[in-house]
């Protein structure tokens, strides 16, 4: 599904900083398309946790399967944008 909600600048931030501090990669190494596990070393297993806070901090309910797209930046940012929609 693609979404027609868009993410803003300061929603985008709030993202990237989720993920790094959760995958524990530095902000400025990490690009919109970047892969977590393959570019970065990032362990799978930070994927629920970032899920879980996306959750807390937007408001929304991710369904587990989105996981498979959450691999970079773009994709998480997609997966909220959905949520979002879907809300």
């Amino acid at each position: 599904m693609t979404s027609s909600v868009r993410i803003d600048a300061d929603d985008k931030a709030k993202i990237k900083e989720i993920v790094s501090e959760i995958l524990e990669i530095d902000a400025e190494d990490m690009t919109d398309t970047s892969l977590f596990k393959e570019d970065h070393d990032a362990d799978s297993l930070g994927a629920i946790e970032i899920l879980s806070a996306l959750e807390r901090t937007f408001g929304v309910e991710i369904d587990q399967a989105e996981l498979t797209r959450m691999v970079n930046l773009d994709g998480v940012i997609a997966v909220v944008a959905d949520a979002r929609a879907a809300e």
